[in-house]
């Protein structure tokens, strides 16, 4: 009777034993061992008077760029001058009188003007054509006075030509030199009776000794020509149109090859930059004509205007900084 007993209560206690476990309980093991609702996020209310209602997947924050009644930021596009860039172009009678030099080495081109107008004595350097090791030289003439006829400016600076003759050249006259080129499409001039190939292309000037001293001075000018030729190249890129558009452009890529070839025989180019000055001034010259200007009679650019340089800062240097620009970079 009394194991009768005992069945019913150990069925109460193995009932309890299994029963549900209370839900502040669950809750507690949830949050300890990280399941359940502890494992999701936070579900904001909806319906909060004046709240923000979250964006749409996909869509940016609000306040950040592009968002909807935010302005857009677009990339940086490159500037063009709305003006080309005008250097100061040299006068026609620069050269007058002076006596130059092929190269600053060898032969000799001297311009006059007298009453019947600009006249030329010329000697060209060459080498011997039965001995090509040894030089010789021709005087254009006879070694007198040439005539020579004006061409205007069609490519920015004063050009003169000798049509005729045994060797027909053309003189553009840059600042302080002249730019001498055969009318022939030839390089050489070839003399028979005087067994002499003459090679008269290439920049007339003054000896080194005489640039050397004003090397600052050509290469603070140098930054500005260089500055007007990119101006007016952009310039002239974004008024032209299709297939004229490419004949520019293939000129613009072979100008620093043709001044490298032009220049790298003048006598002590590296020490002055002189034939690099003027070649390049007048490619900035002749791009501007292109663009509609009259270099004989505009005044240079605003912008053409060399730079000065700062004084040097009373504010000791810092290593890796420029004290004289203020740790900005060098002008061009």
């Amino acid at each position: 009777m009394r194991l009768i007993r005992v069945l019913p209560v150990l069925s109460v206690l193995s009932a309890a034993a299994f029963a549900p476990v209370p839900a502040n309980a669950q809750s507690f093991f949830e949050e300890l061992f990280g399941i359940g609702r502890a494992a999701k996020p936070p579900v904001p209310p909806r319906g909060v008077p004046g709240g923000v209602p979250a964006p749409a997947p996909g869509l940016p924050l609000p306040g950040a760029p592009g968002a909807p009644g935010e302005p857009t930021v677009e990339a940086p596009k490159p500037v063009v001058p709305r003006q080309p860039v005008v250097l100061k172009a040299p006068a026609e009678d620069n050269v007058i009188g002076q006596d130059l030099m092929l190269n600053g080495l060898t032969g000799s081109l001297k311009l006059e003007k007298g009453a019947s107008g600009t006249t030329a004595r010329i000697v060209l350097p060459g080498t011997k054509v039965s001995q090509p090791s040894e030089s010789c030289k021709v005087p254009l003439g006879g070694g007198g006075p040439l005539a020579v006829t004006a061409d205007g400016r069609p490519e920015g600076v004063g050009r003169f030509e000798i049509p005729g003759g045994e060797c027909p050249l053309r003189f553009d006259v840059l600042d302080g030199a002249v730019l001498v080129t055969p009318l022939s499409g030839s390089p050489l001039c070839t003399f028979t009776a005087a067994d002499c190939a003459t090679t008269p292309s290439g920049l007339w000037g003054p000896p080194a000794a005489t640039l050397i001293p004003r090397a600052a001075e050509f290469e603070s000018a140098r930054g500005t020509a260089d500055r007007a030729v990119r101006e007016n190249y952009k310039l002239m890129t974004q008024r032209l149109r299709g297939q004229d558009v490419r004949p520019v452009v293939t000129e613009q890529a072979a100008f620093s090859s043709d001044r490298e070839q032009l220049c790298r025989t003048y006598a002590r180019e590296g020490a002055h930059g002189f034939c690099n000055l003027r070649f390049t001034e007048n490619r900035a010259l002749a791009l501007a004509t292109r663009l509609g200007v009259n270099t004989a009679t505009a005044a240079p650019s605003a912008s053409a205007a060399p730079r000065r340089r700062r004084a040097p800062s009373a504010t000791p240097s810092v290593d890796g900084m420029n004290p004289d620009a203020g740790g900005a970079p060098l002008a061009e």
